[in-house]
């Protein structure tokens, strides 16, 4: 029982922690404005750890290594910990890390499917809602790159856009097969 309360905390607390750190990736690698109260969050929050990182991780071609590194470590801490507080205080060797480097990495490739979901579908229905609203802009520039080149193949019809159904099919294609068979791999990295 104590266990379940445990894992769910550390996934919970670690988990929010890794997709709010994906964001912040995210919002730099795609030049997102940072001049909103949703950017303005996502920096506040993310401040304390991403800034000593980046002393010693430089970014390179546009890509804010420093954050993306977080968020990595952020898995892998979060991935130990549950087979520690879950396998009953299992003794991880040498060997087992090699699988926690690649489920984190699959992990995120998960959580940046999931926000490209989320963020698409926020879009939408603020579309309909408030399009004008201060998360817009940050959105338009998270989604335009996935977006627009639906809607070049599929423009709108009759006033109604249906490049984000497109784009959630596909996400979830791409969480169905190639992400679910890595994560079927990773543990055989153990032996």
């Amino acid at each position: 029982m104590l266990s379940q309360v445990i894992l769910f905390l550390l996934d919970t607390v670690l988990g929010a922690f890794v997709y709010v750190v994906m964001v912040r990736f995210y919002l730099q690698l795609f030049r997102a404005p940072f001049n909103n109260p949703v950017s303005q969050f996502v920096v506040a929050i993310t401040r304390f750890a991403v800034n000593p990182l980046r002393k010693i991780i430089p970014g390179l071609w546009g890509m804010d290594l420093a954050t993306l590194f977080l968020a990595w470590l952020t898995e892998v801490v979060l991935i130990w910990a549950i087979i520690m507080v879950g396998g009953g205080g299992v003794i991880l060797g040498l060997n087992v890390l090699p699988m926690l480097a690649f489920l984190a990495v699959v992990r995120l490739l998960k959580v940046s499917v999931q926000l490209l979901i989320g963020a698409v579908f926020i879009q939408a229905i603020l579309s309909w809602v408030n399009p004008y609203s201060a998360g817009a802009p940050v959105l338009d520039c998270l989604t335009r790159p996935f977006l627009g080149p639906v809607r070049r193949f599929i423009p709108p019809i009759a006033g109604v856009d249906l490049s984000p159904l497109v784009i959630f099919v596909i996400c979830e294609l791409v969480l169905m097969a190639p992400i679910a068979m890595l994560e079927t791999i990773a543990p055989r990295l153990m032996l």
